[in-house]
């Protein structure tokens, strides 16, 4: 099942490395059209991965993202899975 708060929060901090911004930086530009966050918050929220489309347009927008690219997830990938082989059982010890 794909996380999407995980891979929302993802694409925001990879745009936002992508053109060396940092989240105080963010909160400053973000103050520029009206929107009222602090590092804090900002921190919080992306950390979290959970926050509102609206908020997450207007970061994009400040940072002049114009264009985003969302990865595929592949649904049978398997982490951790154990071996397709039967286990021998132990009977008496042995």
């Amino acid at each position: 099942m794909v996380n999407w708060n995980d891979k929302v929060k993802r694409l925001l901090k990879s745009e936002l490395i992508k053109r060396g911004i940092s989240n105080h930086d963010l909160s400053l530009m973000l103050k520029e059209i009206g929107v009222e966050e602090t590092k804090a918050s900002i921190d919080s929220k992306i950390s979290r991965g959970s926050f509102s489309a609206s908020f997450f347009l207007e970061c994009l927008s400040v940072i002049g993202c114009n264009k985003i690219e969302i990865e595929k997830y592949e649904t049978n990938l398997m982490i951790a899975a154990e071996p397709n082989v039967e286990y021998k059982k132990l009977i008496n010890g042995k």
